[in-house]
C-alpha cells in the first residue's frame, strides 16, 4: 500500500519527543486508534523512538486491524543496539565507522528492520526510510545497495529518505536524489508556510527523479493547530523552547496576514497548511504533529486528530495565492542549516560536515548559490 495524503507519526502524543503534554500510554494506544477510525491510513514510525517503544504501542493499537487497510513506514538509521547514545547527539548512525565497516550494512539493516517489525506486529512495511542519515548515508552507493536488499529480502515494498533531525540537508539531498533516484520512491522533508525555506529547494529534483515527498512539521510547532496565543507557556523540558524568543508571536502575526486566503477557502488552520504544502507537485502525503497543549481551555489532541482525519485531497489554491502565501511566511535565511557546509572543515558530528566539491557544483547548476 502506498502512503496516503494523511500521516500519523508516532512523535505526536508527547512520549517519546517533548512537545506539550506527554499522553499516557492509553491515551496515546486510543490516539492512533482514532486516527484510524477518522481516515487516517498511513502510520510512521522509528526505532529509536523509546528505544522501540514507539514501534511496540502502535502494533498494539494497530493490532486486530486488517494489515490491508493501512500503510506502515518504517524508518531505520540509529544504532540502538551496539552504538551508545551521546548526550544530545544521541544515537550514532549505523554507518560510524567506528561500528562497523560497510560489508556489515545489510546484516544491520536487516537485523534492524526485522526487530522494528516484530515490535510493530507486522511481516513487512510499505516503505523503510533511512533516518536522519550522516554523510555517507546521503552518498555512498554502499549503504543504498544494503538499502535495495531490503526489498529483495521481502522486509518493505518501497525505500526512502528521511533527513533531520534539525532542518537542511538541501544539498545532500538533492545529490541523494540524483544518485540513488533510481532506488528511492519518498523522502520526507520539513515544509509548511512559515518555513517554506529551505524545503522547497529541493523538489524540483525530487520531481526529475520521480521521488514522492512526505512533509513534516506541517503544524510548524503547533501554531497551525489553531490553538497557541502570544506568550504561550510552554511546559520544562519542551523542545519548542529551543526555538528563537518571539517565534510564537511572529508566526501568529505571519497566519494573520494569510488569513484572507485561508477564510475564502473556509479552512482550518491546519487544513490550510497541510493543503498549501499538497499544492506543490511532489508532495504526496503531510504528516502533523499532534500536540496536546498544557491548560484545561487547551484545545484535546483527539480533536486535532479528527480534525486532520477530514482533510480533503485537492488543493484549492491557485498558483498566485501558494507564491503569495510563500511570501508572507519566507523565512529564507533564518537558521544555520543542518548537513554539508562551509562553516565546516572536519566531520565532528552526524548531522555536520564539510562541504565537497560536487555539492558546490550542484548548488550552481540548481541556481542555489554559493553561501553554504
Amino acid at each position: 500500500m502506498d502512503l496516503t495524503h494523511t500521516a500519523f507519526g508516532t512523535w505526536s502524543g508527547g512520549r517519546f519527543m517533548h512537545f506539550g503534554e506527554s499522553l499516557s500510554e492509553e491515551r496515546f494506544i486510543s490516539l492512533i486508534q482514532l486516527a484510524y477510525d477518522s481516515g487516517v491510513r498511513t502510520f510512521v514510525t522509528s526505532d529509536v523512538y523509546g528505544v522501540g517503544r514507539a514501534d511496540q504501542i502502535l502494533g498494539q493499537a494497530l493490532r486486530g486491524i486488517d494489515r490491508n487497510t493501512y500503510c506502515l513506514v518504517g524508518m531505520l538509521g540509529h544504532d540502538i543496539y551496539e552504538g551508545k547514545r551521546q548526550g544530545s547527539k544521541g544515537y550514532p548512525r549505523f554507518s560510524d565507522p567506528s561500528l562497523r565497516s560497510p560489508k556489515e550494512y545489510l546484516s544491520f539493516l536487516k537485523m534492524a528492520a526485522e526487530k522494528s517489525l516484530e515490535n510493530c506486529s507486522a511481516d513487512k512495511f510499505d516503505l523503510v526510510m533511512l533516518h536522519n542519515p550522516d554523510e555517507r548515508g546521503y552518498s555512498d552507493p554502499l549503504v543504498w545497495e544494503a538499502m535495495s536488499e531490503l526489498k529483495e529480502l521481502g522486509l518493505t515494498d518501497m525505500l526512502g529518505i528521511a533527513p533531520g533531525p534539525a532542518n537542511g540537508f538541501t544539498l545532500d539531498l538533492i545529490y541523494n536524489f540524483e544518485e540513488f533516484g533510481n532506488l528511492i520512491d519518498w523522502a520526507m522533508i520539513i515544509l509548511n508556510p512559515l518555513e517554506p525555506w529551505p524545503g522547497r529547494l529541493c523538489l524540483k529534483a525530487a520531481e526529475k527523479a520521480d521521488i514522492n515527498i512526505l512533509t513534516r512539521v506541517v503544524d510548524y510547532g503547533g501554531i497551525f493547530h489553531g490553538t497557541m496565543t502570544p506568550n504561550h507557556n510552554f511546559r520544562e523540558g519542551d523542545h519548542r523552547t529551543y526555538r528563537p524568543t518571539g517565534w510564537v508571536e511572529r508566526g501568529l502575526e505571519s497566519v494573520e496576514k494569510m488569513r484572507p486566503i485561508l477564510s475564502k477557502y473556509d479552512l482550518s488552520e491546519l487544513h490550510f497548511s497541510c493543503l498549501w504544502n499538497l499544492a506543490h507537485g511532489p508532495v504526496r502525503s503531510v504528516v502533523p504533529t499532534f500536540i496536546q497543549e498544557a491548560g484545561e481551555e487547551s484545545k484535546a489532541i483527539e480533536e486535532l486528530v479528527k480534525e486532520f482525519g477530514s482533510l480533503q485531497i485537492n488543493s484549492p489554491f491557485s498558483d498566485e495565492e501558494i507564491e503569495e502565501i510563500a511570501s508572507i511566511g519566507d523565512n529564507t535565511g533564518c537558521m544555520m542549516l543542518k548537513g554539508a557546509s562551509n562553516r565546516h572543515v572536519e566531520s565532528l558530528r552526524p548531522d555536520e560536515w564539510p562541504m565537497k566539491p560536487e555539492l558546490m557544483e550542484l548548488a550552481e547548476r540548481h541556481g542555489l548559490g554559493s553561501e553554504w
